[in-house]
Formats: C-alpha cells, structure tokens, sequence
C-alpha cells in the first residue's frame, strides 16, 4: 500500500510542479515581450535653448538615452528577480506539495487499507462478515459491494459444501453399515454356496444404486444452492409436457392417473435445473400417492408470470408440517412412497426455485395428498443471444 501512496503522491506533486513551472514561465514571456517604453518629450524651441533656459537639444538627446538606459536596467534587473522569486516560490510550494499529496494519498487509500485489513481478517470460520462500506455512491464503495458479493456467493459456496457433506455422511452410514454386515455374513458362513453369493451381490448392487442416486442428489441440491451462472430462455410448457410423457409409465405402473393442462408459459433460467424441479415435485407426486390416486400438472401464466402447479391426492399431511417436507431428508410420517427415496426431492425444488427467483406454495388437499404451486419470474423483454432452449432432450 506505501508504494501506491509514494506513487500517487509523485503523481499530484508532478502535476502540481509541471503546472505551476508552465504558468510561471508563461508570465515571465507575457511581462518580457511587454511593449511598455519610456517615453522623453523635448520642449525647447530650438537647437540652442531659449531664453527661458530650457536646455539645449543635444543635452536632452543624452538626458534621453541615459533614461532608456537606465529603464531598460531596471527591467532587466526586475524580470532577474521575477525569475529568482518566482523560481524559489515553485520550489517552496512543491515541498508543499510533496507534504499535502502524502497526506491526501494517504486519506484517499484508507478506505482500501480498512478493506484490505478486513478481507485479511476473513477466514472459513468467519467469512459471513461484510465490508459493509458507507459513504457516497462512488468507485470504492463500488469495490466494496462487489467484495461483499463475492463473499456472500462464498459463504453459500461454503454452506451448501458443509451441507453436502453432513448429508452424504449422515445417509451413507446406513448403507455402509449394512453392507459391510452382509460381507461379514457371508464370510463367516462356511456352509454358503454360489446361490448365497449371488443373492448377496444383487443386494449389494443394489445398495450401490440407491448410494448413487442419492449421491446424485445430494450435488444437484449443492449445486442449485450456487445459484446460477447464466440464464437462457426456457419453454417451461415444453419441459413439463416432456417429464409428464416420460413418468407415464412409472404412474401406470404405480396404479396413478398423471393428468395433464399444459398452457404456454415461458421464463429465464437454467433449462436443465427447471427440468429436474419439474421432474422431482412430479416423481414426488407419483410416489407418495394412494392406489388408484391422481396427479394433477398444469401450467399457465398468471399476472404475468409462468406458474407450475402439480397436485396429488395421498396421505393427510398437517398444514404445520408442510414446510418440513422441503428440509433435506424429511419424510415426515408418510407410510407410502417407492424404495430408493431419500427425502431429498422437495429439498431440490426449493433449492432450483430460490436459485431462479420463484416462489413456491404448498397446502395440503382437503382429502389429503399436497398441491405445490412454483411461480417463476417473467421472461426478460430483451432475451439473451443464445437460442430458445427447452431443456435436453
């Protein structure tokens, strides 16, 4: 920071130094090209003098040129000294100037050395603190907010690390557990035959896919909570008319009718994010459903905004546990619902919704099951470059 304050004071004090020298030596030029002379008038009537003793004209002549001589000692004399004065007063005032840039360098770099002290101060255990810069709208307070976003992408970047983490230890204890019981049962059977071995794979293969998916999970939960890094055109009817198409059979096979009101509606976002959000509350729906249930999907844009609403009927679920079920891992007291889900779904369609600046709704059915409405914010009027795009396909 002391060389960029020696610079900038060098920077001032030159300026200072280069203005001060071109308006002295613009004065010194104006005042020595000055066309004021002196100027000696002879009043005598003739060569000789008169009679009322004005002098002669010869004696005039000298006075005369004695004068101009005189004068133009003078002004010689006077611009020497302007020159000296004026050359002493610019170095006075530059020593001046040194001091008064030191210090106005230094008042101008102390809100960056107060920014720099506190970025230092900033680690892992601390770095939900801010700058928090005040004052005018200016460039360093510019800075400072720019810091301050960086750091708060940083903490979330930070929070969903430790989240992912927690989680993955939390859910993969289970499992762990499990197969290293069933590795150890069949060590310890010495009267285990080939169809023992098999059946003890294919459940260990089978663990391994519901670690995956979860794993799956748990970094598509991580990663909304980032937030996004662009945003693109997405055909929100498109995605949901697609994901509807492709969990037919799954709903067939779970003896749940999956109904369909598809509208156009349009937002800004990350397709494949949207995509999974649709996919999630569906499958959410579809699992925790009741025999010979229904799931209702309908999009359509209200007071200008695109709105997804999936609703299906299942378990009574109390209104005051209704957020609950957007926690990670929470499945409440619901008794139906496939094998494999960890709880983690409606986690991921909070996540997705915050990161594209949605809002969502939940309220149970009157005769149970839940209805899910996702608000997304209007298209831009002004879309990127980037084509229109609806998701993978």
């Amino acid at each position: 920071m002391s060389r960029v304050r020696t610079r900038l004071t060098l920077l001032y004090s030159g300026l200072f130094i280069v203005s001060g020298a071109t308006l002295l030596t613009i004065t010194y030029l104006l005042i020595f090209h000055s066309r004021r002379t002196l100027v000696f008038r002879n009043f005598s009537g003739s060569e000789t003098g008169s009679a009322n003793g004005t002098p002669p004209a010869d004696i005039l002549d000298d006075m005369t040129r004695r004068a101009t001589d005189f004068a133009r000692q003078e002004r010689a004399a006077q611009l020497h000294e302007l020159l000296t004065y004026s050359g002493l007063a610019l170095a006075i005032v530059s020593v001046l100037a040194l001091a008064l840039g030191w210090l106005m360098a230094g008042r101008i770099l102390r809100p960056v050395r107060t920014m720099t002290t506190t970025i230092q101060r900033i680690s892992a255990h601390n770095v939900h603190d801010r700058l928090a810069a005040t004052g005018p709208r200016d460039e360093l307070r510019d800075l400072s907010d720019t810091v301050d976003g960086l750091l708060q992408r940083l903490d979330t970047a930070l929070a969903a690390h430790k989240r992912f983490v927690a989680n993955a230890a939390h859910e993969l204890r289970t499992p762990l557990t499990v197969e290293h019981a069933l590795i150890e049962e069949i060590l310890t059977d010495r009267t285990a035959t080939l169809p023992h071995y098999r059946s003890l794979f294919e459940r260990l293969l089978e663990l391994r896919k519901q670690q995956a998916a979860m794993l799956e999970s748990l970094l598509t939960l991580a990663g909304s909570e980032r937030g996004l890094d662009r945003r693109d055109e997405v055909a929100l009817s498109a995605i949901t008319e697609r994901t509807v198409a492709a969990y037919r059979a799954t709903a067939r096979l779970a003896g749940v009718r999956l109904e369909q009101r598809i509208d156009a509606a349009s937002t800004t976002g990350d397709p494949a994010l949207i995509e999974r959000l649709v996919a999630n509350l569906i499958d959410n729906a579809v699992a925790y459903n009741v025999d010979d249930g229904e799931v209702e999907v309908h999009t359509e844009v209200r007071d200008g905004r695109p709105v997804l609403t999936v609703a299906n009927t299942g378990e009574i679920i109390e209104p005051e546990k209704v957020d609950a079920l957007f926690e990670p891992f929470q499945r409440l007291d619901r008794t139906t619902g496939r094998a494999g889900h960890h709880g983690l779904g409606l986690s991921i369609v909070r996540a997705i919704a915050t990161a594209h600046d949605a809002t969502i709704e939940a309220s149970p059915g009157p005769a149970g099951g839940l209805r899910i409405e996702v608000r997304f914010p209007a298209p831009s009027p002004a879309p990127s470059a980037a084509a229109t795009f609806a998701g993978p396909g």
